[in-house]
């Protein structure tokens, strides 16, 4: 393969790796083009258009869109806001978006000096939420207003 040739995927591998998703997890999937073209591109000068989105509404939906693209051998991309400035949040895969349904605060306990999140919340609510029991989140990227936990340490 010549460096930034397109990745070629068998069509029919993908249309069933779809229809599993749907029919396996109550996740938003989409394989079309424009939403494909929504999540081409993050903060970053980088674009690579992805295979398709699935959008969980539970951890179960994350686990089976991980073990479905396994076992179809197509690789996934964890992806948060995609405020990433290098390119990490883009790639020839299906890209797994937990922001938009995964995005609670579970608990924050103040002994522990811990916080139990989902990967879809914003870095300023968790401060936000931490400074009220008097915490706070040591990170503090240029994005704290709109980035993810999960994209955070994904990357």
């Amino acid at each position: 393969m010549t460096k930034n040739a397109p990745i070629l995927f068998d069509l029919n591998l993908l249309l069933n790796l779809r229809s599993k998703l749907e029919a396996q997890t109550s996740a938003e999937v989409r394989f079309d083009a424009a939403s494909r073209a929504i999540y081409a591109s993050e903060a970053s000068n980088y674009r690579q258009l992805p295979i398709g989105i699935v959008i969980p509404k539970s951890t179960a939906d994350i686990v089976t869109a991980v073990r479905l693209c396994h076992e179809a051998g197509i690789p996934i991309l964890p992806r948060g806001a995609g405020t990433s400035m290098c390119g990490q949040a883009v790639n020839a895969a299906v890209v797994i978006d937990a922001s938009k349904y995964l995005n609670a605060i579970h608990e924050i306990d103040f002994t522990k000096r811990l916080a139990r999140v989902e990967p879809g919340v914003i870095c300023d609510q968790l401060k936000s939420a931490a400074a009220k029991v008097g915490l706070t989140f040591g990170p503090d990227p240029a994005t704290h207003s709109r980035c993810t936990l999960g994209g955070m340490i994904g990357n």
